[in-house]
């Protein structure tokens, strides 16, 4: 029985792409799996019919009011405005940051699709979406499955339909037949999966088809009942798909369907229903896929609907590899394949014989290509693997050892999500340490497309990925951009998101393996054309079908012009009939090429070099295109053109366009041609004929989708920005607070003194990025290290001058131009606007780099943050600096979570540790910021899917309307779908003997009638990954070359239009056996300058090797040629002229560093296999070869030795070892044809053109310096225009020395002095004498060197200055410059704390000064002495915290990490608990919830029937354990335990090191700890577990988990001993309930905080309105314990005393006075808010005694503001100043010190009363009192006299003061001018006269 595979989901990445279960024709890609195939569903025109005839006679009422609301509503507005902006959140000084969206908002308005805009989006008048009217399905069920399926899955209106409930029966069978239409295209994939889940989230597959299946069963009607066997098939197809695509999640909903549609049938059947076997069949299918699923779930393997699901089992699985059918053979290599040493059955291509069936040929094929890419890798894991095991895993050499066939990157990460036209991509990060010495440029590691495995467990899994994106300048940074297969992004969604894998590369370009292999196993025998000829190598040559209805051929067209006329149209098949080929322009054999190309359907033709195979190629081309109504017959079939590389490409193209303006389609593929530009398929799928004539429902489907896409980009842009950004520098500080230790933030926030130099502190403003100076970038300590590492870095600064040589197109960049095919292929509608979009992005990302990074490596400037008045870091300094980062960041170790905890310090870790820790803190950033761009990557991939297969059917628009497509043979490959619907039924392979085989038969199409290739397969070959596949198994023959082997008839050209006479002799007779030369060849001229045309350099200087790859490089053989391309240069030739050739990419490289681009811009050099179809002037060849083994690699094809000696057309000269190349016998021939005319030799001969008789022999580069201009060494002697005379020896340029330049000194005088000019004589004289003479400074009269034409009085004298500073030292300045304002001398001085200290003598007279260093040495509250300083201690008043470590056991068994604590708060680690079901995810403190799972400790003998966190009730099973391990041996533990990793035999010495005593034991068994790995014998663990075991720290803790006797690791994990884990966990808990507090205690606590900060909420949120937010939210956390309640306590208290204090400060201080209040208040809250406030009994000390000090002092304030309202100030001058100076003292405000203070104010107070009344406060209490008036009564007058008005409290009469007789009182409640209320008598603010003034005295509390 068949073994079906079901689909994880239908995307696919790539065009034309099928998942592994199924393909175009049903074929499985699994093993031994065959999917189903799809006649069932396809092209049923009469079931179809009836069923619409059905519904139109049900429901024609219905479908009348659908039109009519079709018609009437219009077309709604579409496409996503998009827009305005994201704001994106990072933290920092700098909270916000607003970014645009760039592209992600520019909606489908951006033009490209919005030819219709009304298309995008048809709602409702209430906005929501119209759904889709019975009319419209009608109309889409006549269409094409590919349309039906875009159009449903991107109509909006779809989706509401399905929602509607009830339905009609009628609808219901509509939306059936159109949706099982929908599922046949098996082209839109992406499509296909949206479509699937619309149906499986809607109500129509939940309720609607429930009730429609069920009621089949009473409807009577005979009609309908007829017909509903019609309708369970589209059902059941339905439900298959559904299934098939999302098993996981709609298994139960299909189950529930599933049993009712067997009831129905049961039920029909029985009353005489007849059903299709198909539909049976399909019911089978559901129900066996349903049981299998529900097994799934039961066991608890049936995860999501990613998982692929494999059914039954092929019963001929066992009769051997070579019986099972290729198309069942899995693309991707198996984790079997990586894992076992059998080969795969292979055949080798048959050269020399027929194959005898089509499915043969195409099992060889597939078998050959797929193991040309397996292999490599394959072997080359299996190599890797055994290396582990020779070496251990953990062993560095591996590192070093050489691995064949794959390429090693060590600690891979994904680093970076990036939104990309194919999808998801990430940027992966490896370690580049072992890679320094490659070449990335030039290099073919990680070329695009190139295929890469990620494994982090030893390839017992692994991903796939293909390289979609390289740029050298990132590689070197150890960062590539992959993208992963579907079904390893399924993997990669399980993998946590820091994971570190080992990637390898395989050299293979897997892209076009994939495309070709994945086209054969589509390839069915009966659809595979020309297999007469392909297959059955018939002889017999047939005329194209299409030449037997009609054979009449017009070549008019391709006559030369003055034949046009004479040439009639005549019967091609008729050999007689056919014109003259001197008519055609056409040599004998190109005639013959012709008429064989015209007249057989299958034609071959052989062009060695030079004879003009393109040309005769455009003849045909060109005959064919005239007469194209022979072959294209109605049927709008193109020409398909194919050519290997893209340059043959486009020359063939550019041929075609000379006599074809417009039709030409080019696919693909990287285009230099301008003409071709406009038929590029990406330029024509935007252009305004596109638009016009694009399908609507493809208008609609792009919109809908674009607008997907750019919301789904939006939502992933600002995670990757944070990623991108986070790689590109140094972060601040502030991004990285939150993934600190809390202790660690604060200590670094808590720098050290600054650095001394030179005996003082080095004057410099606070560092604006701790980030910077803690990493050692900053300018001080860099400058320190760059001088101590000085001669380190030397190497670094040789590598820039490579700019300055020549460009070479690079083998790794001209390999990527061939396998890109979509160049700059964009999602986005308009191609015009990617520029602007990537210019936001970069603006975004710049922005994003600004707000995150304190050092960034992308600008040019490397200079972290700095000041004007700083220490500057240098150009040089600053190129090390940025190396140091680069370096630092590209590493991959980091802290660990232990070592971490280990860290008090952060300042006293050296540069190494802090780096390492550094990188642990960005790395918890980067997993954080990971994870949530997870959410939207799959939606967007969604999106990306369905958009290709939009794409696609935008293509096939444009390639229908071709008349010539054009496409190299790796875009043919890809396009291969799109081409197998074009049906071209003409095509013409270019460099068809380049091409493999099995690239040639996926080209071909069945409709293709007439196949031309042409090539030459005595050039260059097909290419094979795998040596042995290329020459044992024929792989690397062509399809070309095997019918020419077969004898099959082809025609040869034989005349050479290339090659002058003495070079074509190298190639005939000795790979020709005949090759004429033209006339033209005779014609050409000698080479200048040497004596021969053609020469063979002989020596034996030896090779050497490169490290990367297998090339080599021959430095002797590089200068040489180099020196004679000078050489040739010199004897006027362009550089265009000529090239320089290589057989070894190796030499590139060497050849390059020799050639400065100065002298040899425009000089090609290239690698002679990327050379093939070109041709230049001179060549010069090298051929590196030399080594003392007699190797001369791949020189010994002769395929590859045409090619090169075949590129010249006038000069030939090549360098080579002939001793060790006349070992081969075509050299051997060779150097024999050389010898006859001695052209070849040990030297070259060097002729002078202008002295003729002067030779020089050169046979090394430096014989070159004999003709050092190109000459000889004679003077030139040439009489110059200046009178000079050339300086130049003998120079065969420039004869008439227009272009020389005399460097004479010239002799002109420039001033009246005699002073000659000094420039050279070429130059031009300057205007002004710039000659230095002595000249007197007039302001100072010292003698200065000064410019001749200058004033001396404009001079800056450069003599020291002598001048004395102020301070009495001199000044550091010259003379001529202005006097420094500073002085830097060292001098001791004074400091306002009363220590002395050595500084710059400037600090004597700045109010500045520094840092005071003497340490504090007081003993703090805990006992400890302070570990601070006076400064840092502020003279006493605020200590540093105490720093010694607490390290105290916790119950949890961590240690403390808080420093110095009297009662440990709880543990702030993330909790370790955790079991086989879950984990706890809270604080290691917290209170865990038990988990309430049954335990899962069961075996064959015992099960446990509790609840996972109680003890078990079972015993420990002691029987052994009966499974075997990876190595063969028994396992050596117990039943139902873990089996422990270690083996008795392998790991001998582990297992039986003593350590309880029993490890020897014969019978012994061993237990594995699971929480650290120890492995101990099995009774002595458990006795251990079961004892109790108290050392010194286990006394301090009666309550803990046991350890490991080992290493001290807390047993959590262990299922054996969970009774004794869960015991120690339950008493575990109750402590830290009770450490905690009780919930409602803690809830009471919380409810009085809120109660008391509400009550001082007013005056909080007005004065501290920043701690107001932060104490709200603190409130309202979920979790607190006593100990945050503690701390909130603590600083509720302190922030409102300290906004009282801000109020009386702001209300009734001077403003002098209030200032300065103000700085020590805000002193005050720095204390209080910093992060290591823990308010313990020193620092509540401290602050309460800063309080205090503060208190007094504003009561000072507040009596000098009244006294100055009195003008009392000068008179209590003295005694303020007194008490001002007390309350300012350095040092800790004593109690002593507050007493003092309080007598001092009250003697103040006696003096000067406060209230200002002459009276003391007793007193007017007893007054106010005694007077019983309200507030709002008493009054003054202008001079402050008091007095009081009765009654209502208004003035309504005026009166005289008594005292000053001032004017007092008013009239109509309105006071006189200057009085006022007296509110120094009972605190009222206004008058009472009315009761709305009167609560104005009053606090609205007290009400």
């Amino acid at each position: 029985m068949d073994r079906l595979t079901f689909r994880s989901d239908r995307r696919g990445t790539h065009n034309g792409q099928y998942e592994n279960g199924q393909d175009e024709h049903g074929h499985g890609h699994g093993h031994g799996q065959r999917g189903r195939g799809r006649g069932g569903l396809q092209g049923d025109r009469v079931r179809e019919q009836e069923v619409r005839r059905r519904a139109q006679s049900q429901g024609h009422s219905q479908r009348n009011a659908d039109r009519q609301r079709e018609g009437a509503r219009g077309g709604g507005r579409g496409g996503h405005r998009g827009g305005g902006a994201e704001r994106l959140r990072l933290g920092g000084a700098r909270n916000e940051q607003v970014m645009r969206a760039g592209a992600a908002g520019t909606g489908a308005r951006r033009g490209g699709h919005n030819g219709d805009r009304r298309e995008g989006r048809d709602e409702n008048k209430d906005g929501t979406d119209r759904k889709l009217g019975y009319k419209t399905l009608e109309d889409l069920s006549k269409q094409e499955p590919s349309v039906v399926a875009i159009t449903l899955s991107s109509n909006p209106g779809f989706r509401v339909l399905l929602g509607e409930t009830p339905m009609r029966p009628d609808l219901v069978q509509l939306i059936c037949l159109v949706v099982s239409k929908a599922f046949t295209s098996r082209t839109d994939r992406g499509t296909l999966q949206h479509l699937a889940n619309i149906i499986k989230e809607s109500k129509f597959l939940s309720i609607t088809l429930l009730h429609y299946v069920g009621a089949m069963m009473s409807d009577s009607n005979q009609t309908r009942r007829a017909q509903f066997p019609q309708h369970l098939e589209y059902i059941t197809a339905i439900l298959l798909e559904v299934l098939s695509i999302f098993p996981a999640s709609s298994v139960n909903t299909v189950n529930m369907l599933v049993t009712l549609l067997e009831a129905s049938i049961n039920t029909l059947r029985a009353s005489g229903v007849a059903f299709l076997p198909k539909v049976e069949e399909k019911m089978e299918t559901l129900k066996v896929l349903i049981a299998h699923l529900q097994e799934r779930s039961r066991k608890g393997t049936l995860r999501t609907d990613k998982d692929t699901y494999g059914l039954l089992t092929n019963a001929d699985d066992n009769e051997g590899e070579e019986q099972e059918d290729f198309r069942n053979i899995p693309l991707y290599p198996t984790p079997e394949e990586f894992h076992q040493n059998h080969k795969p059955f292979l055949r080798p291509n048959l050269t020399s014989q027929r194959y005898t069936n089509t499915h043969l040929y195409l099992d060889t094929h597939f078998r050959l290509l797929r193991e040309d890419f397996v292999r490599p890798l394959r072997e080359g894991i299996q190599q890797l693997l055994q290396n582990q095991m020779a070496m251990g895993r953990n062993d560095n050499p591996l590192k070093m050892k050489r691995l064949d066939d794959i390429r090693v990157y060590f600690a891979t990460q994904l680093v970076v999500p990036k939104c990309t036209q194919t999808g998801i991509a990430y940027i992966v990060q490896f370690d580049v340490q072992p890679l320094k010495f490659v070449r990335w440029q030039n290099s073919k590691r990680l070329l695009f497309g190139s295929l890469v495995c990620l494994s982090y467990d030893n390839f017992e899994s692994f991903l796939f990925a293909t390289v979609t994106d390289r740029d050298p300048k990132y590689l070197e940074k150890g960062q590539v951009q992959i993208t992963f297969t579907e079904e390893s992004r399924v993997k990669l969604a399980r993998i946590q998101t820091d994971q570190l894998f080992l990637m390898v590369e395989t050299t293979a370009y897997f892209e076009a393996y994939r495309y070709v292999l994945e086209g054969l196993k589509e390839q069915t025998e009966d659809d595979l054309p020309f297999q007469r000829y392909i297959v059955e190598c018939s002889t017999d040559m047939l005329p194209p079908a299409y030449l037997q209805r009609r054979a009449v051929y017009d070549l008019s067209h391709v006559a030369k012009p003055e034949h046009i006329k004479s040439i009639r149209p005549f019967n091609s098949l008729d050999i007689d009939a056919w014109p003259d080929m001197e008519e055609l322009g056409l040599d004998e054999s190109q005639m013959k090429a012709f008429q064989l190309a015209l007249t057989k359907e299958l034609a071959i033709i052989q062009g060695p070099p030079g004879t003009g195979k393109t040309y005769v190629g455009l003849k045909i081309a060109q005959a064919l295109l005239t007469n194209t109504d022979l072959w294209n017959n109605n049927n709008s079939a193109p020409m398909l053109v194919v050519c290997y590389t893209n340059h043959a490409l486009d020359q063939f193209l550019e041929g075609i366009h000379k006599f074809l303006k417009d039709g030409i389609v080019r696919v693909g593929g990287r285009s230099n041609s301008e003409i071709l530009k406009k038929f590029n398929l990406r330029e024509l799928s935007h252009s305004q004929h596109f638009k016009r004539t694009l399908p609507s429902h493809l208008r609609t489907a792009f919109n809908q989708i674009y607008r997907q896409l750019c919301e789904e980009e939006r939502a992933m842009k600002s995670q990757s920005l944070k990623l991108e950004c986070s790689l590109k520098g140094v972060m601040r500080e502030t991004f990285l607070q939150k993934f600190m230790l809390e202790r660690h933030w604060t200590n670094l926030n808590s720098p050290p003194a600054p650095l001394m130099e030179d005996g003082f502190e080095m004057w410099r403003k606070k560092t604006p990025n701790l980030m910077i100076e803690w990493l050692g970038l900053g300018s001080t300590h860099f400058q320190q290290r760059e001088s101590e590492t000085a001669n380190g870095n030397e190497t670094e600064e040789a590598v820039e001058e490579e700019e300055d040589l020549i460009e070479i197109e690079e083998e790794a960049e001209l390999i990527q131009a061939e396998r890109m095919i979509e160049d700059g292929w964009t999602i986005g509608p308009i191609a015009g606007r990617d520029d602007k979009k990537k210019r936001n992005m970069e603006e975004d990302v710049r922005e994003v780099e600004e707000l995150m990074l304190a050092m960034n490596l992308d600008n040019v400037d490397v200079r972290a943050e700095q000041k004007e008045e700083e220490w500057k870091v240098q150009p040089r300094q600053r190129k090390k600096m940025k190396q140091k980062v680069k370096q630092e960041l590209g590493k991959s170790s980091a802290m660990t979570d232990q070592e971490e905890e280990n860290v008090f310090d952060v300042w006293s870790l050296n540069l190494k540790d802090r780096w390492r820790l550094y990188r642990l803190w960005v790395s918890r950033y980067r997993i954080e910021v990971r994870t949530k761009a997870l959410e939207s990557e799959e939606a967007y991939q969604n999106a990306v899917d369905r958009m290709t297969d939009v794409k696609r059917q935008e293509n096939l628009h444009v390639l229908r309307e071709a008349t010539v497509i054009g496409m190299t043979t790796t875009g043919a490959a890809k396009f291969r779908k799109a081409l197998q619907e074009v049906r071209p039924c003409l095509v013409i392979v270019e460099e068809a003997a380049e091409v493999l085989e099995a690239h040639t038969i996926t080209t071909l199409s069945r409709a293709c009638q007439h196949l031309i290739l042409i090539g030459d397969h005595q050039q260059l070959r097909p290419s094979a990954t795998v040596f042995e596949l290329a020459k044992n198994f024929n792989l690397e023959m062509s399809m070309f070359e095997r019918l020419v082997n077969m004898g099959l008839p082809y025609v040869r050209l034989n005349y050479q239009h290339r090659m002058r006479p003495d070079i074509a002799r190298l190639l005939t007779p000795h790979i020709y056996s005949a090759l004429e030369n033209h006339p033209s060849v005779f014609e050409y001229e000698n080479i200048k300058g040497l004596n021969t045309n053609l020469f063979f350099l002989e020596h034996n200087h030896l090779e050497e090797e490169i490290k990367d790859g297998r090339s080599h490089q021959n430095i002797y053989e590089a200068k040489f040629v180099v020196a004679l391309c000078r050489y040739l240069l010199l004897q006027e030739y362009k550089p265009e002229q000529i090239t320089i050739l290589t057989t070894y990419t190796g030499q590139l490289h060497c050849l390059r560093k020799q050639m400065p681009a100065s002298d040899f811009s425009g000089v090609k050099v290239h690698v002679v296999d990327k050379y093939q179809g070109e041709e230049n002037d001179i060549i010069l060849l090298s051929l590196v070869r030399s080594n003392p083994q007699g190797k001369v690699g791949f020189l010994n094809i002769p395929n590859r030795v045409c090619v090169a000696l075949s590129r010249a057309k006038k000069g030939l000269y090549c360098i080579g070892n002939s001793e060790i190349l006349s070992r081969v016998e075509l050299w051997s021939n060779i150097f024999h044809t050389l010898r006859e005319k001695e052209q070849i030799g040990r030297a070259l001969t060097l002729c002078c053109q202008n002295h003729p008789n002067r030779q020089i022999k050169a046979s090394k580069a430096d014989d070159f310096k004999d003709a050092p201009e190109g000459g000889c060494t004679q003077p030139c002697q040439f009489r110059l225009d200046c009178g000079h005379v050339c300086t130049r020896a003998c120079h065969p340029y420039d004869q008439e020395h227009k272009e020389f330049k005399c460097t004479k000194k010239c002799e002109k005088i420039l001033c009246d002095e005699g002073h000659k000019c000094t420039l050279t004589c070429h130059e031009k004289c300057p205007k002004k004498c710039l000659v230095k003479v002595e000249k007197i400074i007039p302001q100072c009269q010292h003698l200065q060197m000064v410019p001749c034409h200058q004033n001396p009085g404009t001079f800056i004298c450069e003599e020291p200055c002598l001048k004395l500073l102020p301070c009495g030292h001199r000044c550091d300045s010259v003379c001529g410059s202005s006097c420094s304002t500073r002085c830097i001398v060292t001098v001791i001085f004074n400091l306002r704390c009363g220590h002395n200290q050595q500084g710059p003598c400037f600090y004597k007279t700045s109010k500045e000064q520094p840092e005071c260093r003497v340490r504090c040495k007081h003993q703090l509250k805990c006992g400890h002495d302070c570990g601070g300083t006076c400064s840092k201690c502020y003279q006493g008043r605020f200590h540093s915290p105490c720093s010694r470590r607490c390290e105290r056991l916790l119950i949890c068994s961590h240690k403390c990490t808080e420093p110095c604590t009297r009662d440990c708060p709880p543990c702030r680690k993330p909790c370790e608990n955790c079991c086989v079901h879950s984990e706890c995810k809270r604080e290691c403190g917290q209170s865990c919830a038990p988990c309430i799972e049954p335990c899962n400790w069961q075996c064959p003998h015992q099960t446990c029937s509790k609840l996972c966190h109680e003890p078990c009730d079972r015993p420990p099973c002691t029987e052994p354990c009966r499974k075997t391990l990876k190595c063969g041996h028994p396992c050596i533990g117990l039943c139902g335990d873990k089996c422990p990793t270690k083996c008795r035999i392998c790991d001998h010495d582990d297992v039986l090191e003593i350590f309880f005593g029993t490890e020897d034991e014969p019978d012994a068994r061993f237990i594995q700890l699971e929480d650290c790995g120890h492995i101990f014998e099995s009774t002595a663990m458990d006795q251990w577990m079961s004892e109790v075991h108290q050392g010194p720290e286990e006394q301090q803790v009666a309550i803990k988990l046991k350890e490991c006797p080992r290493c001290k690791t807390p047993i959590r994990k262990n299922l054996r001993y969970g009774s004794h884990v869960n015991r120690s966990l339950a008493e575990i808990e109750m402590v830290k309930k009770k450490i905690n507090g009780r919930e409602s205690d803690i809830e009471e606590k919380r409810r009085i905080l809120k109660k008391q900060w509400v009550e001082g909420l007013n005056i909080c949120q007005k004065y501290v309105q920043k701690e107001d937010n932060e104490i709200q939210e603190k409130l309202e956390k979920t979790y607190l314990t006593a100990s945050d309640l503690w701390i909130l306590e603590n600083k509720i208290d302190f922030l409102i005393r300290v906004a009282k204090l801000l109020k009386v400060e702001k209300e009734k201080m001077l403003v002098t006075d209030g200032c300065k209040f103000r700085q020590d208040v805000n002193q005050f809250m720095s204390w209080l808010n910093n992060t290591s406030q823990r308010f313990t009994d020193q620092q509540v000390f401290d602050l309460q005694r800063e309080l205090q000090r503060l208190n007094l002092l504003a009561e000072l304030n507040v009596r000098c503001h009244i006294a100055d309202t009195k003008d009392q100030m000068r008179e209590m001058q003295s005694e303020v100043q007194e008490i001002r100076h007390a309350l300012e003292m350095p040092g800790q405000f004593t109690e002593q010190d507050q007493l003092n203070v309080k007598e001092a104010l009250k003697s103040l107070d006696e003096r000067f009363p406060a209230t200002g009344l002459g009276i003391s406060e007793e007193e007017r209490k007893m007054i106010v009192s005694a007077m019983r008036m309200p507030p709002g009564h008493w009054h003054k007058c202008p001079n402050g006299h008091v007095y009081v008005i009765t009654e209502c409290g208004g003035a309504n009469q005026r009166s005289k003061c008594p005292d000053c007789k001032a004017s007092i009182g008013g009239e109509n409640h309105t006071l006189d001018s200057g009085n006022e209320v007296a509110t120094e008598m009972d605190g009222s603010r206004h008058s009472a006269w009315s009761e709305a003034n009167n609560l104005l005295n009053f606090d609205p509390r007290e009400f």
